[in-house]
Formats: C-alpha cells, sequence, structure tokens
C-alpha cells in the first residue's frame, strides 16, 4: 500500500531510535517494567491519548511503549507494540510508575460537557525550514523560486484531487476515522480523515481543513499528532481533514518547509479541492483551521479559494514576510533576552540575495506576503494567541488583527495571558470559541 520503500524504511529506522532514545525516565520503565496500572484499550483510544489521561502528557506515550514492551517478553497478557500509530482494541497495556518520569504525576485533564479535550500535542515552529548545516554543500541546498511564493502565482494554478481510503482506523466516538490519500502535484500525499455517524444531511456534512503545526518530518505520525484537537471537531458534526504535507508519515516528496517554499500551501489546496468532490461533503460549507505553521497556511488558502467560509487560526505564522525575517525572536522563558534566528537558513538568505533586504515598501516582499491582500479577504477570521508563547510572538496576531481592521476583514482576536504556544492552559476555552465560530460561519451559513 506504501510504494515508497525507502520512506518505510527510514520512518521504520526513526520508530526503532524513538523507542530506544526515549524521554528521561522511559529507560527506567523499560529495565524495571513496574506497572502503576494496566489499562486495556478501548474503541477510540490512542496511545497518545492513553498517556494523556494516566500520565497527564500526551507526548509521554514511548513511555507506555517502553514498559510494554518489556512485559511483554515475560507475560503474554500484555501487547506487544510494533507501531506506535496503531494499537488494537483490547490489547493489555501497562502504565509506568513514578519511576517512569515526573510526568506521570501530572494531573490528567479534565473534560468538558461540549468536548474531551486532551493535552494538546506540541507542535513547535521551526522558524528555519530550508535552511542547510553550515558544512553542506551550495548544490545541495534546496533552491528557492521567489516567484511561486507569491499569491498569485498560488492563485494561477488549478487544483484538484480524489480521496482515496488507506486503511479503517478505530472509530471516535461518534465519527468514524480512516488514514486517506490524494495526489498533489504528482505526488501521493496521505491525510487523517474523520466522517460523523448519523443521519448525512441532505447536502452533506459540513467540513474542516485542519492544517498542523511544524512537527519533524522524520518522526511525524497522522494518527499520532493533534488528536485532542481533531476530535473536538469531529465530535460536533464535521468531516475534519487534516493532510499530511509532503514529506510527512507516508506522504511523498521532500518536505522542504513553509516558508521558503509553496509546497505544503499546495498539498492543502490540492486536498481541500479533494474534500470538496467527496460525497459525504457539504462543498459549500467548508472551513479552515491552523495552528502554528499551519496558521500561515491557512492566511494564504484563504486568500486563494474562496469558497472556504471561515479561518481560525492558533498562534499563527501570520506575519509579514519583512516581519518574520526582521522580528522573528524565540524565547526559552518570558526572562530571558530573545535571540535572532540562525542566521544560516538558507530561504532567507537566498531571498534576501535576490530580492533585496526585506522591506514593507518592497514590491516582492509585498507579493509574498499574505497580509498585503487583507482586503481581499471574503472569509471571517477568527485568532487565537498566548501571551508566554515563546515559538510565536503574540504581536504577530495582534497586527494582524490591526491589518484585518483597518482593511475592512471581518476578524476576531482572543488573547490568552500566560498561555503557551498550544494554549494548553484554556485549552478548552479555545476550542470551545473555535467551534462556535464554524458553527456560526460554515455549519451554519451565517
Amino acid at each position: 500500500m506504501i510504494p515508497l520503500i525507502k520512506r518505510l524504511a527510514g520512518l521504520l529506522a526513526a520508530t526503532v531510535i524513538g523507542l530506544t532514545a526515549l524521554p528521561p525516565g522511559a529507560a527506567q520503565a523499560q529495565a524495571s517494567a513496574v506497572c502503576a496500572q494496566d489499562v486495556v484499550v478501548r474503541s477510540g483510544d490512542t496511545l497518545s491519548s492513553i498517556a494523556a489521561a494516566t500520565l497527564g502528557d500526551l507526548s509521554a506515550y514511548p513511555r507506555i511503549v517502553a514498559a510494554t514492551n518489556a512485559l511483554a517478553a515475560t507475560d503474554g497478557s500484555y501487547a506487544t507494540i510494533s507501531d506506535a500509530g496503531r494499537i488494537q482494541v483490547g490489547w493489555k497495556l501497562c502504565i509506568p510508575g513514578s519511576a517512569a518520569g515526573a510526568a506521570a504525576s501530572a494531573p490528567a485533564p479534565t473534560a468538558t460537557a461540549a468536548i474531551t479535550p486532551a493535552a494538546p500535542v506540541a507542535a513547535p515552529v521551526d522558524t528555519g525550514e530550508g535552511s542547510a548545516p553550515n558544512d553542506q554543500a551550495e548544490e545541495e541546498v534546496p533552491i528557492v523560486d521567489g516567484e511561486k511564493l507569491t499569491i498569485d502565482y498560488l492563485r494561477s494554478l488549478s487544483y484538484s484531487g480524489e480521496i482515496v481510503v488507506e486503511d479503517v482506523l478505530a472509530p471516535g466516538s461518534n465519527y468514524d476515522r480512516y488514514l486517506v490519500s490524494y495526489q498533489s502535484e504528482g505526488l501521493k500525499n496521505y491525510a487523517y480523515m474523520t466522517i460523523p455517524r448519523g443521519q448525512k444531511p441532505a447536502t452533506g456534512w459540513p467540513a474542516i481543513i485542519f492544517n498542523h503545526g511544524y512537527i519533524p518530518p522524520e518522526v511525524y505520525r497522522s494518527t499520532e499528532r493533534y488528536i485532542a484537537y481533531t476530535d473536538g471537531f469531529a465530535r460536533n458534526g464535521y468531516v475534519v481533514f487534516r493532510p499530511d504535507y509532503r514529506g510527512h508519515g507516508f506522504s511523498e516528496g521532500e518536505a522542504r518547509g513553509a516558508y521558503g517554499f509553496p509546497d505544503y500551501t499546495i498539498d492543502v489546496l490540492n486536498g481541500l479541492a479533494a474534500v470538496k468532490d467527496h460525497p459525504d461533503v457539504d462543498a459549500n460549507r467548508i472551513g479552515m483551521w491552523g495552528h502554528s505553521m499551519g496558521g500561515y497556511i491557512t492566511l494564504r488558502s484563504l486568500l486563494v479559494d474562496k469558497d472556504i467560509k471561515a479561518g481560525v487560526i492558533w498562534a499563527g505564522v501570520v506575519a509579514s514576510y519583512p516581519d518574520l525575517i526582521n522580528n522573528w525572536r524565540r524565547t526559552t522563558s518570558t526572562t530571558q533576552p530573545t535571540t535572532p534566528p540562525n542566521p544560516t537558513r538558507r530561504w532567507r538568505a537566498q531571498l534576501t540575495e535576490r530580492y533585496g533586504e526585506a522591506s514593507e515598501d518592497s514590491p516582492f516582499w509585498r507579493s509574498i506576503s499574505a497580509n498585503t491582500y487583507l482586503a481581499e479577504l471574503t472569509a471571517p477570521i477568527q485568532v487565537h494567541h498566548g501571551t508566554a508563547d515563546t515559538s510565536v510572538p503574540v504581536a504577530f496576531s495582534e497586527k494582524l488583527q490591526e491589518q484585518a481592521e483597518a482593511a475592512g476583514a471581518t476578524s476576531e482576536l482572543y488573547i490568552y495571558p500566560g498561555d503557551d504556544h498550544n494554549l494548553a492552559g484554556q485549552f478548552s476555552t479555545a476550542m470551545q470559541r473555535s467551534i462556535a465560530f464554524f458553527d456560526r460561519y460554515v455549519k451554519n451559513g451565517e
């Protein structure tokens, strides 16, 4: 089913590395295999959701893998987990005790009446996609074509696709889950897709295209990332379609990054076209959600395809290119000084060398910045950002709101004091606001 043998081998190697180079405490769990409790996999469970509920940390699932596999070697009642992205109903898992790490004592996420959120998946933004190590030969560096970054170029392309079901996954609470594929520029791209159960509306279900943030492509797994987020929308009556950008998971192609190349945005727009043609989807009721890097993709997509009825962006990379290059700083805490991005990142260097210093007055830099075109934005947008975000400045969202208002666009901004890049502290509130926004402009078609 997956033709790329070389890529599959690489993913298998990454899985082996991930299970041997475990987070602090995982090696102890593997050695001692002492269980604080046993868990039997139920319908809709993933290792991430189990880790969130039992260890208080969604990303702590490798500890469960290590402990369970260690016990399985001597006790056949425990499952042997060879692929962390695939677990089966009825499997017996070992949840390691406090020796497995401090995460074991963290509180489990609380549920709300509307949704059942889990701790969000950590999805750090890469501020240097497309970069090359200092010792990499120049001819090996991907060549950036600035003209293909323009909004006009994206608008000039034709987008199409057909969704093919590759695997049926364990169902969610009130929806079915699938691993699907579609074509994008001749590449086979994969995606995670949910479809509500129950009586389908006469025109089809409303849908949300879900654009994830940066996750290192070599460790990305479609069935393990952003599950708490997609679940929030899926259980509220939406088809959810989360594309795996090229080079991620089993998707073909090279993961060159979002900011120096149009690849990921093109993948999303081809995925959107495929969703429009799906028999279970109402093509006139489609929204788009994006986190971090996915917010960058979302804003650009809204300017290309006017059929998208609304957009929601969490902690988005939504600044102009001059701001990205000149004003993007990352911090490790609220008290440490900011540091500039790595100057060796090649897409920045290539664009600057060819088109001059990044400036809001430059026709080229304006042509590749979505912010330039906000007066042409027809879909309302809702923006969320935490003030303690050390990956993407909250100022990006605040400035976008100012620019949208000045351009006459419909935009809402929610700021979360003290919250982080994933809005982990107020996840339920942000999710409920997002669902209500999509209900208003997508599901109910206001």
